[in-house]
């Protein structure tokens, strides 16, 4: 591995022997959320998820973004930062339906109420195809809620081919559990989920900052941490753009079990990240 130097902030450790250009960056400089870069992920699978807030998240004047759970409305909820967003997010069929009860002309050129059930599409703030994608963060502590690294594209599983629709990398997540993950999520999320170079490996907590990496080629991904590469694969491999998410998600939501009971010390638990990096092989 070879550094990047980024003038009055710490390196990157990239791929050696190869040459690299910054597309995009956030180094979490000045005392607000750039929103020009970021958006907040709040929906799950086109439905407000209870899991998900737009609080909790701040800059520390230090050059990091720290994520803390917050409370609301009395549930135990955690903030997640995208790029840009899932087609399916967008979804809104109750809307959709309204509108057809409610009227019988539309505007579109067949005079017909809307087609499909979509809402205004968020333009993406950052999409991106191939490179190395780079964080330095600091992991949180406490079990109850988890943290990730990823990238992802706004159609994973619309299609039978991941080339064309694209796949899930996780970069890394942390579940508090001794263990770190990464790999990659292809073919949907339903019965055709399916998984490469997933892997499981040690981590013990030990309040540092590591640097989370992903190179990812036409050839595949290679999956690094602190320059240490961790697991790689050649199929299937995306060839569509993605974005950037940096997230964390309280636990039991997805089972319906919504935590009721949370100390102070789990309020005060943090997700921290440095900076997020994405460069192009030149």
């Amino acid at each position: 591995m070879q550094y990047f130097e980024i003038e009055r902030h710490e390196p990157s450790l990239l791929p050696k022997d190869k040459q690299w250009k910054l597309a995009f960056s956030d180094e979490f400089d000045g005392d607000t959320l750039d929103m020009s870069k970021w958006s907040y992920r709040l929906n799950f699978w086109g439905v407000r998820f209870d899991a998900y807030t737009d609080q909790g998240v701040s800059l520390d004047g230090k050059g990091n973004v720290v994520f803390r759970p917050v409370v609301v409305d009395g549930r135990l909820c955690s903030a997640q930062l995208q790029t840009g967003a899932l087609t399916y997010d967008q979804l809104d069929f109750d809307g959709a339906i309204k509108n057809r009860l409610a009227k019988s002309v539309g505007d579109n050129p067949w005079g017909e109420i809307e087609l499909w059930p979509f809402k205004s599409l968020q333009k993406p703030k950052f999409m991106h195809r191939y490179g190395y994608y780079e964080a330095r963060v600091k992991f949180q502590k406490r079990p109850f809620w988890w943290s990730a690294f990823w990238i992802q594209s706004p159609n994973t599983g619309s299609t039978c081919n991941p080339a064309t629709s694209g796949v899930e990398s996780d970069i890394i997540e942390n579940f508090v559990d001794g263990t770190l993950t990464s790999g990659n999520i292809y073919g949907g999320y339903g019965k055709d989920f399916a998984e490469s170079a997933r892997i499981h490996y040690p981590y013990a907590e030990d309040g540092e900052y590591h640097r989370v990496g992903l190179h990812w080629s036409p050839e595949g991904y290679v999956f690094y941490l602190d320059g240490k590469e961790t697991a790689r694969t050649s199929a299937p491999v995306s060839h569509t753009e993605q974005f950037v998410l940096l997230s964390t998600e309280v636990k039991g939501y997805r089972k319906g079990q919504i935590p009721t009971e949370f100390t102070e010390e789990d309020l005060n638990d943090c997700f921290v990240a440095d900076y997020v990096r994405v460069f192009d092989e030149v």
